[in-house]
């Protein structure tokens, strides 16, 4: 990967950095506010929990930003953190903080759905 393209890389990634981090600091929708009405409680309740998500998501991403623009600075950004093959430009143009190739990120999701499937498994089996 040439310098001017780790430049236009780094740019998109501290761009994308200052945008999560500025949505991150808007947290007034995870506020407990009470009401009199126990319809505008379970609503509020909705979207308070659709807003942790988000800002979960928004967490989560800050981080795989964050962790790119390390890889830049070793000299490691561009290479799968788990096969050290090359990742492809197609996939960096598209996901700039993308750890992993295309194979092996689908692996890594097989394997998360999984263990997502085993922990509902026990939850059912549980109850």
């Amino acid at each position: 990967m040439t310098r001017g393209e780790l430049k236009g890389f780094r740019q998109i990634l501290e761009a994308k950095q200052a945008e999560l981090a500025s949505v991150l600091r808007r947290r007034d929708e995870i506020a407990i506010e009470k009401s009199a009405d126990a319809i505008d409680e379970v609503q509020r309740a909705a979207e308070r929990e659709l807003a942790i998500r988000n800002l979960d998501r928004e967490s989560n991403l800050l981080r795989n930003v964050r962790a790119a623009l390390r890889r830049i600075d070793e000299g490691s950004y561009g290479v799968c953190a788990h096969c050290e093959e090359p990742i492809s430009p197609k996939r960096l143009a598209a996901v700039p903080w993308a750890p992993f190739c295309i194979r092996c990120q689908e692996a890594a999701d097989r394997h998360q759905h999984a263990e997502e499937e085993t922990f509902e498994d026990l939850l059912v089996n549980a109850a």
